[in-house]
C-alpha cells in the first residue's frame, strides 16, 4: 500500500514534467512536416552508430561485443586461439527457461489489485486531461480568439491528454497479454476499457495480431506489427509499396489509424480480412466484432455529443498523439544498427527476442510509460507471464545475470534522450528497410 501511495503522490507531483514533455513533444510533432523535404536518397543505406551517452539522433546500440580475439605467443611459434575461444563462446542466446532462473523469484507474479490501480490511476489521468481540454474548448475565451491563438491554447493539452492516453494504452497491453490479472474476466474488461473505448482500438482485433507479433519477432515474413524489406531489393518492390516509402514523412501521423483500419501490413483491425483472420474461427470473429462495436460506439456517442469540431479537437489530436507514441515505441524496439532478422532456416524464439531492444527515454517518461521502452527484452522474453510492474527490476536481474554468464553481448540497449527527433530522423532513412547482411539466412 504505502509503495501504491508513493507512486500515486509521484504522479501527480509529476504533471509539470509532463506539461513540458508535453511541449517537447509538441515541437517534434511540427518537425514531421518538415522532415517530408528531406531527401533520403543520398542517405538510403547509411546508418549511424552512437555511444550510450550521445543525444545524438543517429540509430545505435550499446550492446556489448563478443571477447574479443586472443592470441598466445610461444618461444617458437604464435599460436591463434580463435577457434578455440568460437568453441566456448554461445552462437545463441540463452533459452527462456534459463534467463527466468536469473529473474527475481516475483517476477512471475500477476498481482490484480496493482494492475487495477495503475488502471485507475491512467483512468483518471485521461479523465482529468481530456476534461481540461473540453473545459477550455467551451470556454468564451477560447470561442473568442482568432483560430492560431485556439491552436496555442489547446495545443499543449492535447499532447498532455494525448500522453495520458498512450499510458492507458499500455495497461490494455498488459491486459492483452492476460497479466493484468488471471481471472479472464478482468483482463477483457480492462481491455475493452482502456483500448476499446479509451483508445479506440479494437481490443481483441488488436490482441490477436500483437500475439502473433511476439511469436514472430524479427521473422523476415512472418513478423506481424513490423514489415521488413531487404534494401537491396527496394526496386523489386510493388509500385503501391514504392509509393508508400516515397510518401512515407507525410504518413507517420497516421499510420496507426492505417494499420487498424485498412489492414495493412496483418489485416484488418475494424473490418475482418487479411492474413491475421487466415482460418480464424466465426467464433473469434464474433468475439472481435464487439470490440468494434465497442470502439465505434464510443467515437459516434462523442461525435454526436460534441460535434465534428470539438471531437477532433477533444479526442481526435489526442488520439493521433497516442498513436504517434504508440509507432514510435514500437518501431525504435525493434531497429538497431547491429540487429538481425531471421528467415524459416534460421529463426527461433530467443533469437528474435534478443535482437529487441531496450531504450532509455528518460526515467519518468520510462516509468509513466509502465516500462515499455526500457523493459521490452524481458517483455518479450515472457510476454504473457511477466507484467509491466515486474519489468524494471526483471530487466536489473536479466543484465546482471547475462554478464555473470559472460552472455552481455546478447543484450542490447540504447540511451535514446531526443526520442521524437530520433523517430522522424530514423523513419526518413531507413523507413522499414533492413540491409542484406542483417538477414540471417543460414
Amino acid at each position: 500500500v504505502r509503495s501504491n501511495l508513493s507512486i500515486l503522490y509521484h504522479q501527480i507531483w509529476i504533471l509539470y514534467r509532463m506539461m513540458r514533455l508535453a511541449c517537447k513533444s509538441l515541437l517534434a510533432l511540427s518537425a514531421i512536416t518538415s522532415t517530408a523535404a528531406f531527401s533520403s536518397s543520398s542517405n538510403a543505406g547509411r546508418i549511424h552508430v552512437v555511444s550510450p551517452r550521445s543525444t545524438s539522433m543517429a540509430l545505435g546500440s550499446t550492446v556489448l561485443q563478443p571477447p574479443p580475439r586472443t592470441v598466445q605467443v610461444g618461444i617458437e611459434e604464435e599460436k591463434d586461439t580463435t577457434a578455440d575461444i568460437q568453441t566456448v563462446i554461445r552462437q545463441d542466446p540463452p533459452k527462456a527457461g534459463e534467463v527466468a532462473k536469473m529473474l527475481p523469484k516475483d517476477t512471475f507474479d500477476v498481482d490484480t489489485l496493482s494492475s487495477l490501480f495503475y488502471f485507475a490511476v491512467d483512468f483518471v489521468a485521461v479523465a482529468a486531461t481530456m476534461g481540461f481540454l473540453n473545459e477550455v474548448v467551451h470556454s468564451e475565451l477560447y470561442h473568442s480568439a482568432p483560430v492560431l491563438l485556439q491552436g496555442m491554447m489547446v495545443a499543449p493539452l492535447q499532447v498532455l491528454t494525448g500522453f495520458a492516453m498512450w499510458c492507458m494504452w499500455c495497461v490494455g497491453h498488459d491486459a492483452g497479454h492476460s497479466v493484468v490479472s488471471k481471472n479472464k474476466k478482468i483482463n477483457r474488461f480492462v481491455g475493452e476499457m482502456s483500448h476499446s473505448m479509451i483508445c479506440l482500438t479494437p481490443f481483441i482485433p488488436w490482441a490477436k495480431s500483437h500475439k502473433k507479433h511476439h511469436l514472430g519477432h524479427n521473422h523476415l515474413t512472418k513478423d506481424y506489427s513490423h514489415q521488413w524489406f531487404v534494401r537491396e531489393e527496394k526496386d523489386d518492390l510493388h509500385p503501391l509499396i514504392k509509393l508508400s516509402y516515397w510518401t512515407r514523412n507525410l504518413q507517420l501521423p497516421i499510420l496507426y489509424f492505417v494499420y487498424l483500419v485498412t489492414g495493412v501490413p496483418d489485416g484488418g483491425h475494424v473490418f475482418f480480412y487479411g492474413k491475421m483472420w487466415e482460418g480464424a474461427s466465426e467464433e473469434d470473429k464474433k468475439d472481435g466484432l464487439i470490440s468494434v462495436a465497442t470502439s465505434i460506439a464510443t467515437a459516434a456517442t462523442l461525435w454526436l455529443n460534441l460535434g465534428l469540431e470539438d471531437f477532433t479537437v477533444v479526442c481526435m489530436v489526442p488520439w493521433l498523439v497516442m498513436s504517434f507514441w504508440l509507432f514510435m515505441v514500437t518501431y525504435l524496439q525493434h531497429h538497431s544498427e547491429d540487429g538481425k532478422i531471421y528467415t524459416d532456416d534460421t529463426f527461433t524464439f530467443e533469437r528474435g527476442a534478443f535482437e529487441t531492444v531496450d531504450r532509455n527515454y528518460g526515467t519518468w517518461v520510462n516509468r509513466l510509460s509502465h516500462h515499455m521502452m526500457d523493459g521490452h527484452v524481458v517483455h518479450h522474453l515472457f510476454f504473457e507471464k511477466v507484467p509491466h510492474y515486474r519489468l524494471e527490476e526483471a530487466t536489473k536481474a536479466l543484465r546482471k545475470g547475462l554478464e555473470e554468464n559472460g552472455q552481455s553481448h546478447f543484450y542490447k540497449y540504447i540511451e535514446t534522450p531526443d526520442f521524437t527527433q530520433e523517430i522522424v530522423k530514423q523513419f526518413n532513412e531507413n523507413w522499414f528497410f533492413v540491409n542484406e547482411k542483417q538477414v540471417v539466412r543460414e
